[in-house]
């Protein structure tokens, strides 16, 4: 599975590390604009390939490569990766999958019809500790609450303050604390539940329309769920599943699940860590990799309806709060 690399940012940079600890996947390729080039050039070098392109289409007609990853502002992943699902590209596309509920149905539309593979790069769902979580959950009994807090001070914060806006606090730019990082918390309880009947939005909005931090809540039938997320404050990050024999608690970053904990009535609490790479986002290449090898169509939908959930459920929340991005006008 040869992959072209869309971007040279940071994310971009842990996705490559990752690729390291998984076999047969490997990055053939880059792309990036002229005013990075020099940087990409290195990117290249220090990853093992030579391929350096500025001219996206001509990226695209490269037959050596299977898949893109797209490491863009969040804004772009759309462009992007319709022109990739055009050139008849599989696409990995960092989160948020896309900007709006019409974009994503469109990409999806496109990947069906072109029997193409279009991944959303969520690392929460693909952790085998997440995977063990889905499988302890009947032990707790009937859900009752779910709380998730994943609030972490950003190191752009204090710029912004001083008036330098950077793409994630830029609503022009799809920007904001609910899909940069309460996300995590979103698809964290929508893996597990499904998409809530409803959404909504109680968000920390500044002078430019976006939010730095919030709360949202989601109903289900049976029970309710908080999920926090923050830029403009921090704290330890948690999840709590309560339910009516006990409860799960995920300790740290919902994206990355580094353990978590069983706790049942008048039990001892068990302590479970299934994962041994300390880049989390090894887990989603091995199961992107798998499925597209598989030809596994079945849970390439499943996963693909999800994403669909997750950004109809961050819309809701959005309108909800009066958050509006320049993809919505």
């Amino acid at each position: 599975m040869k992959i072209g690399i869309v971007g040279s940012g940071g994310i971009v940079l842990s996705f490559l590390d990752a690729l390291k600890y998984v076999e047969d996947v490997e990055a053939v390729s880059i792309w990036c604009r002229e005013k990075s080039i020099e940087k990409a050039k290195k990117i290249a070098k220090d990853n093992g390939f030579e391929k350096v392109y500025t001219n996206y289409e001509l990226m695209l007609k490269d037959d050596e490569i299977d898949f893109v990853y797209i490491g863009l502002p969040n804004n772009l992943h759309y462009e992007y990766s319709k022109k990739a699902l055009e050139f008849n590209k599989n696409v990995i596309n960092e989160k948020p999958f896309t900007s709006t509920i019409k974009e994503a149905e469109t990409l999806a539309q496109l990947a069906k019809k072109n029997n193409l593979f279009l991944f959303e790069a969520i690392t929460t769902l693909h952790t085998p500790n997440y995977k063990l979580i889905k499988e302890k959950l009947p032990e707790i009994g009937e859900i009752k609450i779910v709380s998730g807090n994943y609030s972490q001070y950003s190191s752009r914060y204090d710029a912004f303050l001083e008036g330098k806006i950077h793409p994630v606090f830029n609503p022009e730019l799809s920007g904001g604390a609910l899909v940069d990082i309460n996300i995590y918390n979103l698809h964290f309880v929508t893996g597990l539940f499904g998409k809530a009947n409803e959404v909504r939005y109680m968000a920390n909005v500044a002078h430019n329309g976006i939010d730095t931090s919030g709360i949202v809540t989601l109903r289900f039938d049976k029970f309710n769920a908080v999920c926090i997320g923050a830029k403009d404050c921090g704290c330890e990050s948690s999840v709590y599943i309560e339910g009516t024999k006990g409860y799960i608690k995920v300790s740290g970053s919902p994206g990355i699940c580094s353990s978590f904990e069983v706790c049942l009535n008048k039990q001892e609490k068990e302590i479970f860590n299934e994962q041994q790479f300390s880049n989390h986002m090894v887990y989603e290449i091995c199961d992107f990799r798998d499925i597209y090898n598989s030809k596994n169509y079945k849970e390439f939908y499943k996963l693909l309806e999800h994403s669909l959930d997750v950004i109809k459920e961050t819309v809701q929340a959005r309108k909800d709060a009066g958050i509006i991005f320049s993809a919505d006008k």
